[in-house]
């Protein structure tokens, strides 16, 4: 650990790791954190994707003040009519109602997103079976946990879900095993702690066909890769194939912790009934959530999705020619790098820092690191960043 400050335990906080970054971080601005020691430090991560629109936006910040001097909760979601939920919505189905996804149930977090789609599958199919794909991570929580990859962080937590198993990535053969019986299928379109991977294109196709098939609905997980982070609004958009259900998180609340799932309405219904309250959440669709989401919503109109595709070219190929890199995966602010291992990976993490950049490793590809800076970013800021992190590269070597 960095200094005393650092120590969580003597803080009173738990600890999720043994190694926490130990940053003070006072204030955070655009691209920027300041830490206690008045060091600036670039963020290459974004808040591991939560703060696409840059730290402090003033519209989201706006629109968190207005609606802080009119209430705060009120009633549990779904009883009352509440204004910032209605343009909340309103911001995010306009652009999905055109694929038949006209229904959204806002939560407090990409997990329990999951969790609620979860259960939706189940009722909206009257079938038990669900499948993940191997290398997908869907959360923390006992139901997202399960989807994801079998591993030593998930099998610490056995038993886990029944009836919850796992296809190959990528293994046409595998889809066979999606039969009448099978729910659905959770899918992250581009898997995040997997290093970026995105589903290959005929395999994506084929998925979709075998659910069409025995009538299984196809869960898209985007709460990494979605809302602009490939350079499309949706990371679905750039394959042509469409969910038949949607799951969104970390950037949605535009730095305001929030989640959702998006289906179609009659999907949607099956949790109203039999038993009522078939899903209920305190706090989902809070009213300062939904005030930043449909903020946030409305800034990411502004942004020039073609500019970030772009800019995520340029990075590629530079990081691409750089001898230490092994492989680059990915589009647009959503990029995965391979080093030769994962004491390389530590090595360039730190002398990142030492050039004020912040960057972040995969906890399921420990030899990748991911980059992820804001969809806001500019091109100076970012043409110096590429800079210090090729000198990084150049540090550790290959």
């Amino acid at each position: 650990m960095m200094n005393e400050e650092a120590d969580f335990e003597a803080r009173g906080l738990a600890m999720t790791t043994p190694h926490p970054l130990g940053e003070r971080i006072v204030k955070a601005e655009g691209c920027w954190l300041e830490t206690d020691q008045g060091e600036r430090l670039f963020d290459l991560v974004s808040g591991i994707g939560v703060s696409s629109l840059g730290h402090g936006n003033p519209h989201i910040a706006k629109a968190l003040h207005d609606q802080i001097d009119k209430h705060l909760h009120v009633m549990v979601y779904g009883e009352y009519a509440q204004e910032p939920q209605d343009r909340a919505a309103q911001a995010l189905l306009g652009p999905l109602r055109p694929y038949g996804l006209d229904a959204v149930y806002f939560v407090n977090s990409g997990t329990e997103a999951i969790e609620g789609a979860m259960k939706l599958v189940r009722r909206a199919t009257g079938r038990q079976q669900i499948f993940g794909l191997t290398g997908g991570y869907h959360g923390g929580t006992t139901g997202a946990l399960s989807l994801s990859t079998p591993s030593h962080r998930r099998n610490a937590f056995l038993p886990l879900m029944p009836q919850v198993e796992h296809l190959p990535f990528g293994e046409m053969e595998a889809l066979q095993q999606i039969t009448c019986r099978t729910a659905a299928v959770f899918a992250e379109t581009v898997q995040g702690d997997a290093g970026i991977r995105a589903l290959p294109s005929a395999f994506f196709k084929a998925l979709r066909q075998r659910c069409d098939e025995v009538g299984a609905l196809l869960v898209l997980d985007e709460i990494q890769c979605g809302l602009g982070r490939t350079g499309h609004r949706h990371a679905f958009e750039a394959s042509g194939i469409v969910p038949d259900v949607l799951v969104l998180g970390k950037a949605l609340g535009g730095g305001m912790p929030m989640g959702a799932f998006v289906s179609g309405k009659a999907h949607m219904a099956s949790l109203r009934e039999h038993p009522k309250l078939g899903h209920i959440t305190t706090f989902g669709g809070h009213p300062m959530a939904c005030a930043a989401c449909a903020a946030f919503l409305q800034e990411l109109e502004k942004v020039d999705l073609g500019a970030v595709q772009a800019q995520g070219t340029q990075w590629k190929a530079a990081l691409e020619s750089h001898p230490a890199v092994v492989e680059v995966r990915g589009t647009g602010h959503f990029l995965g790098v391979d080093l030769d291992g994962p004491d390389r990976v530590g090595d360039l993490v730190a002398a990142a820092r030492k050039r004020g950049l912040i960057l972040f490793w995969f906890l399921s590809r420990p030899q990748g690191f991911r980059i992820a800076p804001p969809l806001t970013a500019g091109k100076s800021e970012l043409d110096a960043a590429l800079a210090q992190l090729l000198e990084a590269l150049d540090e550790v070597g290959g």
